[in-house]
């Protein structure tokens, strides 16, 4: 069968690797499309520190089974499936206390361990979700998860004004993911586009930060109070700041992206809003479940969200393209022959 590899950063090449062999907890899928994202271009470029090479990247899957293991009969062939990519130790901090999202030690498909670009994959039955929905959808699932997670992190809800600062693929799932949750969504970006897509998701108000004052459209948009919830999906020390600022008195930060740099405070704004500060990592089986959901109900622009889908064979060129000008792009699919 045929994989994408990545040899070295700047080169990826299509070749043939080994069937895999599954054990007994394992499921046999032919994969059929695989979704891109920031860490996949990492990747690529040499700048994700977790990975070594050559790696078999892709994360973001949907497949169908392609045998039965007679172990579990409920997962016949050609059921149409998703899966979450991450690992646990069950013996960490974060195992113990039922959140393996963290684990101390996770290997996500990809990044630690080879990735689902590639014909076939065996995964442990436990990590697979079925769902009645396309191929294109079930990509979608877990890049979504990430915002839904860091949605149930603020614990949202319907009262509330949310911020999400960035509409990319992360910070779309955290715009669809309060909007579903019923919470009022404020999107914030400099790209018109990406937020006209967020509108799409759920997004009641768009904040164009090219063109207007942040903390004065926030400032309107909640009678002077601020958002209830900020969740940060860029990862830039002034939006990191900004979060804390803007956030309303006694209100939720959420961080998803991480900064590339230190980031200096007014820690007086901790005590004096008495905040909420909180991280988020990956996702948890109740997110991909939530995201599935809301899939299920039409309720996220798919096709606007997709911007490119290449067969496998193209994929060594659409990585240069995408690395050479990242702006033009915003959700890549890798359709798997």
């Amino acid at each position: 069968m045929n994989a994408i590899v990545l040899d070295a950063p700047g080169h990826a090449v299509c070749r043939p690797v080994p069937e895999p062999s599954p054990s007994g907890d394992e499921i046999l899928l032919d994969v059929r499309m695989v979704g891109l994202c920031g860490s996949d271009l990492n990747s690529f470029r040499g700048r994700n520190p977790l990975v070594t090479y050559p790696r078999i990247p892709g994360h973001e899957v949907s497949a169908v089974v392609a045998e039965l293991n007679p172990a579990f009969p409920e997962w016949q062939p050609g059921t149409p499936v998703t899966l979450s990519p991450y690992s646990n130790c069950g013996g960490c901090a974060a195992c113990l206390c039922n959140r393996p999202n963290a684990c101390r030690h996770n290997q996500t498909l990809g990044v630690q361990r080879d990735g689902a670009l590639t014909q076939r994959i065996a995964i442990p039955v436990g990590r697979l979700f079925r769902a009645d929905l396309s191929l294109k959808q079930l990509c979608l699932v877990e890049p979504l998860t990430v915002g839904f997670h860091a949605v149930a992190r603020g614990r949202v809800t319907p009262h509330d004004v949310v911020a999400v600062f960035g509409c990319g693929g992360v910070g779309l799932g955290a715009v669809a993911g309060a909007a579903f949750r019923g919470a009022t969504v404020l999107a914030v970006d400099l790209d018109d586009s990406k937020l006209e897509t967020a509108r799409k998701a759920g997004a009641r108000h768009l904040v164009n930060t090219a063109r207007s004052d942040l903390h004065t459209r926030l400032a309107d948009l909640t009678d002077g109070r601020g958002p209830d919830v900020i969740i940060e999906a860029v990862g830039l020390p002034e939006t990191f700041r900004a979060a804390v600022e803007e956030v309303a008195f006694t209100g939720r930060v959420v961080y998803i992206g991480y900064a590339k740099e230190p980031v200096s405070y007014e820690t007086r704004l901790f005590v004096q809003k008495e905040l909420d500060i909180l991280g988020s990592r990956n996702a948890l089986p109740d997110d991909f479940l939530a995201v599935i959901r809301m899939l299920e109900a039409g309720r996220f622009p798919v096709d606007d969200a997709v911007t490119h889908i290449v067969p496998m064979a193209e994929t060594p060129a659409i990585l240069e393209e995408w690395s050479s000008d990242p702006a033009r792009f915003t959700k890549i699919m890798i359709q798997v022959e």
